[in-house]
């Protein structure tokens, strides 16, 4: 008898031990860089924050750039106390103090998320345009790069001229796997329904890109490529982890915010996140993942327990 409770003292002490250290693990700690953007990114920035803070995982210091066309000089980040860089940005360039001591940041192995229409800013500066891969707006053409999509089973690089970056109509569309064991997306679904968004297409860029994890068709009915165009990917970037998600278009407000209250948007963003910040994926695949058929929401940003 006194062997058995013995053996149960021990079990109970080393789950106690588990669970201590489980919430003994310090947040990873983030930067997200908003204040200017084409988008919605007064909504955007709040959501992404309350995503990343209410996985448990996260925890986010915004940078808030002074408004387009004000003095940006003052504007100067200071990127060592971070694991984890979330761009949210596109507008006036940054001074040259930041740029130096971002690419120093990622240069040096930092963790960076590339969010939505952050991939249109800086097209003049080509260091930037390789830390996303591809990008669009701003200008571009093929100057900046060829266009990139698949087809046939491959990425195809396409040096065609043309203006980089459009979309259609916003709508509901499948996203397509092209990765089984990659991290980011082991044990989800290769196909999978999000819910009403912008599906970027025609972009263009250095085309470094890591591991490609979702594609999705462009439709021309609906104003797109008539192309599988890559949205969601990892970039191949010296010894710097970087999550590129297109998803994602910000909403009027929080609440009125269908493409960002898709679970698999989130549930990627926070796979992504943790991947770029520390090289691991711990968090499980949810029960509510959407389906090929079924989209998923989660309009509070958390998962359902």
């Amino acid at each position: 008898m006194r062997h058995l409770f013995l053996g149960k003292l021990f079990v109970v002490l080393v789950s106690m031990l588990c669970v201590c250290s489980v919430s003994a693990r310090k947040p990873i700690r983030t930067l997200l860089i908003t204040g200017q953007n084409n988008h919605n990114w007064q909504v955007s920035h709040v959501v992404l924050k309350q995503i990343l803070e209410n996985s448990g995982r996260f925890s986010v210091d915004f940078a808030v750039s002074p408004s387009q066309g004000k003095d940006m000089s003052g504007f100067v980040l200071d990127f060592t106390p971070y694991e984890l860089v979330v761009l949210d940005y596109n507008g006036d360039s940054w001074p040259e103090e930041t740029n130096k001591r971002f690419l120093d940041y990622v240069q040096g192995g930092g963790g960076v998320v590339v969010y939505h229409a952050a991939d249109n800013a800086f097209s003049q500066w080509p260091e930037f345009n390789k830390i996303c891969a591809l990008g669009g707006w701003e200008n571009r053409n093929e100057n900046a790069g060829p266009y990139v999509y698949w087809q046939d089973g491959k990425l195809v690089k396409d040096s065609s001229a043309g203006p980089g970056g459009s979309h259609g109509s916003q709508h509901e569309y499948v996203l397509n796997g092209r990765d089984k064991v990659h991290p980011i997306v082991k044990g989800l679904p290769l196909k999978w329904r999000h819910t009403k968004d912008e599906l970027y297409d025609r972009m263009r860029g250095p085309g470094n890109i890591g591991a490609l994890l979702y594609t999705a068709y462009s439709e021309k009915e609906t104003g797109g490529s008539g192309r599988e165009e890559p949205l969601i990917f990892t970039v191949d970037y010296g010894n710097a982890r970087i999550f590129h998600t297109m998803l994602g278009h910000a909403g009027e407000t929080a609440e009125n915010n269908t493409a960002m209250q898709c679970t698999g948007f989130q549930v990627l963003l926070l796979r992504g996140a943790e991947w770029a910040a520390t090289g691991k994926v711990t968090q499980k695949v949810p029960k509510d993942f959407p389906t090929e058929s079924q989209c998923s929401y989660r309009k509070d940003y958390k998962e359902q327990k």
